[in-house]
């Protein structure tokens, strides 16, 4: 990483032995999970669904993930609220006078399935206190959270952390004060309406209802549900017409090119800019799945794909997310995608799979996760991007291509351009991990996500203890050790990817009906302890051409083309500081059509995605290019007509969320 991995030695020599030492205490190890039981169907009148999620806990990280989630908690993802008064002691979620909206709320919903996966004292503690002042201090009407505002949004952040803190610990506060709260909801809202986010954000707090109304039968429940999506936005409407929006957002298009109106922060935002706003859209992915479960409508099931194909065709990256910086901006691969859409995006996902049963979700939510989500992080976790581009050739303090996001969009920091994402990011790799394996509604398990894990949780009343050892997805194989505590007949589902070319199971050294690419190979059988699965897949590296370009693929990775790297500090923040990358190298390449493409693995090691060590590389052929210019600080999109500048040259591109700066999507050279 140049001169930045200079300055941060003590982070990559400490980072093999990764139990690193707090301010508040150390990383514990992490005992054999406990076994929680299987999570209830859902009560009618609800739909049955084919997955549901298992209990938070249930699924705990191994190896490369691991790593993953305590450079996280060694990072900012467990020591941000020790630097940033936001979630510092004056928070007004610890009864303070400080920050009192969204991002305390945020942070736990990160922050606590973090702490309880990795079995952390220290970051249980930090979590206790917030969740302590929450349930202790509601309002005599049920209300909680500060009293110096009532906006429904941040309530509904807080409701999704309690459902979690409640399947990690039981704790006897949590359901009596979502019941009264969620009442004074229902009696509040006909004359106290949802508003500007809550408004666009109805279906989260659905999901916390439904959680609720699943382990209590209150009726009253699914009152408040419906009257949340009737004062909710329409985003099945949004997308199920004529879509308007169709490319990249202009400020005259949502209001913001009126002097009066041009400078407003979020909050002031009104529609369309809440309807065309990126986060929106990720957490509008999961309304009609969510909304499926009351209405039983197969229509509901299905919408989302109409949502994910548009925003494909308009505005797609080829990271398996659509550019939003901050709001759509059509698929130029220099446009950015915020941090905090591709986190909700994976959690609206995550939920929509299990509601669904789509295999086809499962490869979206890899590819995502997979690629976009570590590549806007420092390999350390301590700093982070507003935006990120696939063609990234500098982040410096500049204006860039985007709509309405400032100067310091793309810089890596505290918090660039807004703060919102450094407390919301939390969720992602720990959500991730809660969703690599969901019990089926009839009555087994199914390996939804791929990664390296242990899961325990009960089939049937009988105890059961799943190790999924895999370096996926830098390696294709995994293996499935099965141990219930005495014999038990359960079906196994195993998803197989859509991209795979080949599919390999075998039980015991025996080969088994494999299913087809994008759906799910269900094993059903009496499992006994000692039992082993084995998965391989067969996936061929290939240049997909789009009509912006193309890039490299192999599995559910992206690969991407590094650029030299100059980091330059600009500014200190105690633990951390905001950083401007320059580049030092050439960029302008186009991939050689029909070049042979050379796979080169290396091992796994304790900084999963670096550029320093990538675990995986694919070696080609490229051309410079000599007609391929910058626009807005960034790489104009790239051109149709390139043409070569020099003698085909050797290109080692690595995992796309390893570099920094990198081109991902590539010109054609035309011919002679």
């Amino acid at each position: 990483m140049g001169r930045y991995s200079a300055n941060r030695r003590s982070f990559l020599t400490g980072a093999a032995a990764i139990g690193t030492t707090f301010a508040a205490g150390r990383l514990e190890a992490v005992p054999a999970a406990a076994v929680t039981p299987a999570p209830p169907a859902n009560r009618a009148p609800l739909a049955p669904q084919p997955f549901y999620a298992l209990p938070v806990g249930a699924v705990r990280p191994a190896g490369w993930l691991r790593h993953q989630l305590e450079i996280q908690a060694a990072g900012m993802g467990g020591r941000v609220d020790e630097i940033w008064p936001d979630l510092g002691p004056d928070s007004g979620w610890l009864g303070g006078k400080g920050e009192s909206w969204e991002r305390g709320p945020y942070f736990l919903d990160g922050l606590v399935p973090l702490a309880w996966m990795l079995d952390s004292a220290p970051l249980k503690a930090k979590a206790q206190k917030f969740l302590d002042w929450t349930l202790d201090n509601p309002a005599p009407d049920g209300m909680i959270g500060p009293r110096s505002n009532d906006d429904w949004w941040p309530r509904m952040v807080m409701l999704k952390v309690l459902t979690q803190y409640h399947e990690l610990t039981n704790d006897p506060r949590v359901i009596p004060v979502m019941t009264r709260y969620f009442h004074h909801q229902l009696a509040e809202m006909p004359k106290r309406p949802l508003r500007d986010w809550g408004r666009f954000r109805w279906q989260d707090e659905v999901v916390s209802v439904l959680w609720l109304y699943n382990r209590t039968g209150d009726a009253k429940l699914l009152e408040l549900a419906a009257l949340l999506k009737a004062q909710g936005f329409d985003w099945q409407g949004l997308f199920a017409g004529d879509y308007p929006y169709r490319g990249k957002t202009a400020k005259a298009d949502i209001g913001l090119d009126r002097p009066d109106v041009a400078g407003e922060i979020p909050n002031g935002l009104k529609d369309p800019a809440l309807s065309v706003h990126g986060v929106n859209n990720a957490q509008g992915l999961k309304a009609s799945p969510v909304w499926a479960m009351v209405s039983g409508s197969e229509a509901d099931r299905r919408a989302i794909h109409r949502q994910l194909e548009l925003l494909d065709r308009y505005h797609g990256l080829p990271i398996g997310i659509y550019s939003a910086d901050e709001h759509l901006a059509g698929r130029s691969p220099s446009q950015g995608v915020e941090l905090c859409t591709i986190v909700e995006a994976m959690y609206s996902l995550e939920l929509a799979l299990a509601i669904t049963g789509d295999a086809a979700l499962g490869d979206r939510i890899e590819r995502i996760a997979y690629n976009a989500l570590q590549a806007t992080f420092t390999d350390d976790m301590w700093a982070h991007q507003y935006d990120q581009q696939p063609n990234q050739i500098r982040c410096a303090h500049e204006k860039g291509p985007w709509t309405t996001n400032g100067p310091e969009a793309n810089l890596f920091g505290l918090e660039p351009n807004f703060g919102c994402c450094t407390a919301n990011f939390h969720q992602g790799w720990p959500k991730l991990v809660a969703s690599l394996w969901m019990a089926t509604a009839d009555g087994g398990l199914a390996a939804a996500l791929y990664g390296p894990c242990e899961v325990a949780t009960t089939v049937s009343g009988v105890a059961v203890r799943l190790r999924e050892e895999t370096d996926y997805p830098f390696r294709e194989r995994i293996v499935v050790h099965v141990d219930p505590a005495h014999p038990v007949h359960f079906p196994l589902a195993l998803r197989v990817p859509g991209w795979a070319s080949g599919v390999s199971v075998r039980v015991n050294g025996r080969a088994m009906a494999a299913g087809k690419p994008g759906s799910f190979a269900r094993l059903v059988r009496e499992w006994r302890a000692g039992d082993r699965v084995e998965l391989e897949f067969t996936a061929t590296a290939r240049l997909t051409s789009t009509a912006e370009g193309s890039f490299l693929e192999q599995g559910p990775l992206v690969f991407a083309l590094p650029i030299q790297e100059q980091w330059q500090k600009l500014r200190d923040h105690g633990l951390t500081a905001d950083w401007a990358v320059l580049p030092e190298g050439e960029w302008r390449y186009a991939l050689a059509e029909g070049a042979a493409i050379e796979r080169v693995e290396r091992a796994v090691g304790p900084v999963p995605f670096s550029r320093r060590s990538p675990p995986v590389v694919l070696v080609t052929q490229g051309h410079r290019v000599a007609t391929w210019n910058e626009q807005d600080n960034a790489a104009a999109p790239p051109p149709t007509d390139a043409r070569a500048a020099g003698e085909a040259e050797r290109l080692v591109l690595m995992p796309y969320a390893a570099p920094k700066l990198r081109i991902t999507v590539f010109p054609a050279i035309a011919k002679a």
